[in-house]
């Protein structure tokens, strides 16, 4: 990293920016058609709600990365944590150590919250990042698998 690197966070300005990140994750993902969050809605939840925050990383006055993530709460550890929903670096800053950068700020936020983990899902093929997951020391959590209710089934589950 020899260029001029900074952290920031997302203001209210920056959703249609949130969004382009979203959907470069979602098509490295083979997930594009899963996308249905709009401006609207990423500024009415993050900005509004205030139930997640983003952060860039910028390279030269360049957002080139994200991540965006909400506390948790751990009731084996007693308090909360970070749970990091998505994190992207444009392809062509990858391996540059900027993915690594973030996941040190990440843990600085976490530590300076007084958080306890910093946690996150990663898909099975994914070899490249579960790799890189490893290489930062995190543990794989092989006796846990993620459920999810949604749509219809959410709403049926709700009568």
């Amino acid at each position: 990293m020899k260029d001029t690197f900074e952290f920031r966070y997302a203001n209210d300005t920056d959703v249609k920016l949130i969004l382009y990140f979203i959907k470069e994750l979602a098509t490295y993902e083979n997930m594009l058609d899963e996308v249905v969050a709009t401006p609207e809605l990423l500024q009415e939840w993050i900005f509004v709600k205030k139930k997640a925050e983003v952060i860039f990383a910028v390279v030269d006055g360049k957002e080139i990365g994200i991540a965006l993530f909400f506390h948790n709460f751990s009731t084996f550890v007693g308090r909360a944590g970070i749970y990091l929903e998505d994190l992207f670096v444009l392809p062509e800053y990858r391996g540059k150590g900027y993915g690594k950068a973030i996941f040190k700020r990440l843990a600085q936020i976490a530590l300076e919250r007084g958080c306890g983990r910093l946690e996150w899902s990663c898909l099975d093929w994914n070899q490249p990042s579960i790799d890189f997951y490893l290489s930062l020391g995190a543990q794989q959590m092989k006796d846990w698998t993620l459920y999810r209710v949604e749509g219809i089934t959410l709403s049926d589950m709700a009568e």
